[in-house]
């Protein structure tokens, strides 16, 4: 029998995660039932909601279970198919398991067109991290021409899409990042503005007054914790802030309660809405459509960390924490052979 690798979850993490919390194991290689694909992993995603999914507690996405395979975004060649749908060598995206091979019915699989750039764009800025870039910034935010933009974790996978987009409607963009390398890309590469690197600075309400001299009409809020804390004061009236992840509380065993903020809405008038790229999965192929043309015509660039290995799948992972890396986070398991 073919055998192959997969990642489990060995124990819940207090705090921050460490590799004691991931189990490598060697199992049977599955095999496709009725109207089930067999997929070889080529690319698999890590991404910051997925220590969430670490925690015995209900979330908009389900816990896994200690002992359990973790799951995660994958882009992958069919092997096998019992279905029409798919060939052997058709190239799919959907969400499997940290595995070196999973099977899936063949409902929950997309078809990556490798015609459309590199297939690990279909994990990236073509995919789950360049649609909830497009409707948070479009449906939640609503940017106009002038407007201030401010989003943080600029320079992440959803962040450096959601300051070029808002960037192309005619705003003027400032992010938060981590290293001056992350600043420069934002300035140098992508057009934004401005950009705070909030690891070399001192007074974050001061970076933020000075980088947003006009208030700030949008926030896009990938962090959560003092970026936010310095962003919220500088809210203009009828401002916008899309909610989409709070990285810098994920690992907290205690939320903090910090200064009570509530009030500047009032004075505002500023609307607060969290989202989920879920919410628009009807939606999903306009924005694909959309961002496909804003990548091909080079408005939007992209970049991608790859940390090779199925075995460095947690170091990936664990690197987001740390944030090693610029743009979309991804462990290469396998070569793809056009």
């Amino acid at each position: 029998m073919a055998q192959t690798r997969q990642w489990r979850l060995a124990s819940r993490p207090v705090g921050e995660p460490t590799h004691d919390n991931f189990e490598l194991v060697t199992v049977d290689r599955p095999e496709p039932g009725p109207n089930e694909i067999l997929v070889k992993t080529l690319y698999q995603s890590v991404d910051p909601y997925m220590r969430g999914r670490m925690r015995d507690a209900e979330s908009y996405a389900e816990p896994w279970d200690v002992g359990d395979p973790m799951q995660a975004s994958v882009v992958g060649e069919v092997l096998e198919s019992n279905s029409a749908a798919f060939d052997e060598g058709d190239i799919v995206t959907g969400e499997l398991l940290w595995a070196e091979h999973a099977v899936a019915d063949a409902g929950d699989l997309q078809e990556v067109n490798p015609d459309h750039g590199p297939i690990s764009t279909a994990l990236g800025v073509l995919g789950m991290p360049g649609v909830t870039a497009y409707w948070g910034l479009n449906d939640v935010c609503e940017p106009m021409p002038g407007d201030t933009v401010v989003v943080s974790a600029a320079a992440g996978a959803v962040g450096s899409v959601v300051g070029q987009l808002a960037k192309l409607s005619g705003a003027r963009v400032v992010g938060t990042a981590g290293s001056e390398a992350k600043v420069d890309w934002l300035t140098d590469d992508l057009g934004f503005d401005a950009a705070i690197n909030y690891r070399e600075t001192d007074d974050l309400s001061g970076a933020i007054d000075d980088a947003c001299p006009d208030g700030v009409d949008c926030y896009f809020d990938n962090v959560g914790g003092p970026i936010t804390d310095a962003v919220w004061p500088r809210l203009n009236v009828d401002a916008r802030v899309a909610v989409c992840g709070q990285i810098a509380l994920y690992n907290a065993t205690d939320v903090p309660t910090g200064p009570r903020k509530l009030a500047k809405l009032i004075e505002s008038r500023a609307t607060v809405e969290g989202f989920l790229v879920s919410d628009y999965q009807q939606r999903w192929g306009q924005a694909l459509k959309r961002l496909s043309r804003f990548v091909q015509n080079g408005d939007v660039q992209y970049r991608e960390h790859v940390v090779e290995g199925f075995e460095n799948a947690p170091d990936a992972f664990l690197g987001l924490f740390e944030g090693d890396n610029i743009g979309k986070q991804l462990v290469k398991v396998a070569e793809y052979e056009a």
